[in-house]
């Protein structure tokens, strides 16, 4: 069973609809087109409809009988906007480095996007938790402090931002993230490469 995320993730290509346009396109049935990828009307159906998502060999025996690539199912039309929902709980919580005592944890939010123009993550800092360690990256980053207090240093200069403080830097130059007070910190943090 697949989670909210990954079926709507998974709806937004409308392989079913396209699947259709291909068999309309050909004339072909839905017993005709089961007879090309010995699958069965009813399986067909339920693909069409949106009812059940195709492994990719089924989707690939589909694409042969067309003449059609993979990438012809999963390639989106410039006609509609990319739409991605991710649910709090299908979220992948990750530190910041693998081992003992991490700076932070991270979550992406916009994971089931391909081609992004932007990464966004919310990211908990806990109470007494060590600085990152210094890191740098192509592109522009934006930080919004949800809670507590976060030092940023940033090229040797350190920035404490207060809950509800934001900061644009240029993530070119080196940067870390230390957890400030006695209190656990959360934030939003934004990148967007060059």
């Amino acid at each position: 069973m697949l989670s909210e995320t990954l079926a709507a993730g998974l709806e937004q290509y409308k392989i079913g609809a396209k699947i259709r346009t291909l068999r309309l396109k050909k004339k072909l049935g839905l017993a005709q087109l089961g007879e090309h990828t010995g699958l069965s009307p009813a399986m067909l159906s339920k693909i069409e409809r949106g009812q059940l998502f195709p492994t990719l060999p089924t989707l690939l025996r589909i694409a042969l009988v067309f003449g059609v690539g993979l990438e012809h199912f999963f390639v989106e039309g410039s006609d509609r906007p990319t739409i991605a929902v991710v649910r709090k709980e299908d979220r992948l919580r990750l530190p910041d480095r693998p081992g003992d005592a991490p700076s932070y944890f991270f979550e992406s939010l916009d994971f089931p996007v391909t081609n992004r123009r932007l990464q966004a993550y919310y990211a908990e800092f806990p109470a007494g938790s060590q600085a990152s360690e210094s890191h740098q990256h192509d592109g522009a980053e934006l930080v919004y402090v949800l809670r507590g207090r976060l030092a940023i240093s940033i090229a040797g200069d350190e920035i404490v931002l207060e809950e509800g403080d934001a900061m644009y830097f240029d993530s070119g130059a080196a940067h870390s993230y230390r957890q400030e007070g006695p209190s656990a910190c959360s934030a939003m943090v934004v990148t967007a490469p060059e």
